[in-house]
């Protein structure tokens, strides 16, 4: 199996009978067993005997006439946030190291009714928190592209093994940036879809925390847009679920885009400190789109970028502390958080309902001049980091451009005006610097504008050869 395959090739030839089952299980087993013990971006792997007869068995139901869907019969690996039953789900947090759960969320049983295989788990820092994928149950994950880095993160366990080709497709969860940064790190594409358009249960909070969402992470954008066809539609369980396309995300993704309008936001007329290079490389890499008559525009937003920190803190912070309130008035249990945690779940409770509507009024405010500026804009783009990956040692970037960070997450800063908007961004990859190291670029579309950023994205692909670079172990 040619080892630049996407999913899309590797379903397709599974449905047409021109490949097995049994001979893809087989080939991604072969390269797990060999590049994960150094990369750790699987974790919880199940015995091999067995998914190579669930991989006969999904071969035998084609002999029979029996297509599941896109996903039959193909090897799946999900993120370690998602419960799985009868497989190890930790969310990286020593409290659950022996967590089983019982039932499948909502994603993993459209994963599995649409033929997947799940194999195990990709790893994640400690409930998500932080992009950069480490913690005290599973280890560290490091950059496909340089052992030495970090992977990001929180889905960095999925965008290292997508790039050493240890899973056809995954998928990934973005609050901050979670499947932004480590794609933009990994030279793979991730995809943060409008808010509503992936249900997320079960949950206890149905209505008020809106900053996360599941979304597909691959290695082309078709496989982008046939993994968000699964993992997409509504759910009675989650009453802020979008209503299903009309047609398939993957149909018609090849669309001109001569005169697409782009406003570059880069660093917010150098708000955001920067790593040097990393506009170089993320401006460059709109080259795929201008080569295509995109016309490329420098935009300035006259918004205040720190109202937009200072509701992020607010809404993050409250979000976190009402989930983690329970682990952590319990001593036995808060000695077992990581410091980012427990400052986060302190924070939290500290605030009033006074301030978290006065964040949410910014965030309202800032979603309606983003509907001003689509009237001008197609899309706005902006680096997927302020740095390039880092020593996979350290916890965090203290310092950034000369800037000194005062959050273990400030160096993400610039995901944050899509995060809070709810609109659809997707993160391409941008291309490398000269140290060989991956940066992306976000994308971010109109409200609901799923389908068309997913044709934009396609357009870009095929206008950016770098993407085609494996990485030197593969090599």
């Amino acid at each position: 199996m040619p080892i630049n395959d996407d999913a899309t090739q590797i379903s397709a030839a599974i449905a047409g009978r021109e490949l097995s089952c049994e001979e893809v299980m087989k080939d991604h087993l072969a390269r797990i067993e060999r590049f994960n013990p150094q990369y750790n971006a699987i974790i919880s792997l199940r015995d091999g005997e067995e998914l190579m007869t669930e991989a006969r068995a999904a071969d035998a139901a084609l002999g029979r006439g029996e297509y599941r869907g896109w996903l039959h019969g193909l090897p799946f690996a999900v993120k370690d946030l998602a419960e799985t039953a009868g497989l190890r789900t930790t969310y990286g947090s020593p409290l659950f190291a022996d967590h089983v759960p019982t039932e499948d969320c909502l994603m993993v049983q459209r994963l599995r009714a649409s033929g997947a295989i799940i194999i195990g788990k990709t790893n994640t820092p400690e409930f998500g928190l932080g992009s950069h994928t480490y913690n005290a149950v599973s280890g560290t994950t490091s950059n496909a592209y340089d052992p030495a880095l970090s992977a990001g993160g929180s889905s960095g366990g999925a965008a290292t093994a997508l790039a050493l080709r240890l899973v056809p497709v995954a998928d990934g969860s973005d609050m901050m940036g979670s499947l932004r940064n480590p794609a933009g790190w990994n030279n793979i594409w991730g995809f943060r879809p409008s808010f509503g358009r992936v249900p997320d249960a079960p949950r206890d909070d149905l209505f008020l925390h809106q900053l996360a969402t599941e979304g597909p992470m691959a290695r082309s954008v078709r496989d982008l847009a046939h993994l968000l066809d699964i993992l997409a539609g509504p759910s009675d369980s989650f009453p802020l679920s979008l209503p299903l396309e009309f047609e398939s995300f993957a149909t018609g993704l090849d669309v001109g885009i001569s005169g697409l309008r782009v406003g570059w936001i880069g660093d917010w007329a150098g708000y955001y400190p920067m790593e040097a290079g990393v506009l170089d490389v993320a401006k460059r890499g709109l080259e795929a789109l201008s080569e295509q008559d995109a016309i490329v525009e420098n935009l300035e937003p006259d918004f205040d970028p720190e109202k937009l920190w200072r509701s992020w803190l607010v809404l993050r912070q409250w979000a976190i502390s009402m989930g983690q309130a329970s682990n952590y008035v319990d001593p036995s249990k808060r000695r077992q958080l990581k410091p980012e945690l427990q400052w986060e779940i302190e924070q939290g409770l500290q605030l009033s309902a006074a301030d978290v509507h006065s964040a949410s009024v910014t965030r309202s405010n800032w979603v309606r001049w983003l509907n001003n500026a689509f009237q001008r804009f197609d899309i706005l783009a902006l680096p997927t980091a302020q740095v390039f990956a880092f020593d996979k040692n350290i916890d965090w970037p203290g310092q950034v451009g000369g800037q000194q960070m005062d959050t273990y997450h400030r160096w993400m800063e610039i995901v944050v005006p899509g995060s809070l908007s709810g609109h659809p961004v997707v993160a391409a990859p941008a291309g490398f610097d000269a140290k060989g190291r991956s940066m992306g670029v976000q994308l971010i579309g109109p409200a609901r504008a799923d389908r068309r950023l997913l044709q934009i994205a396609r357009m870009y692909e095929e206008a950016a050869p770098w993407i085609s670079t494996l990485p030197g172990c593969l090599v």
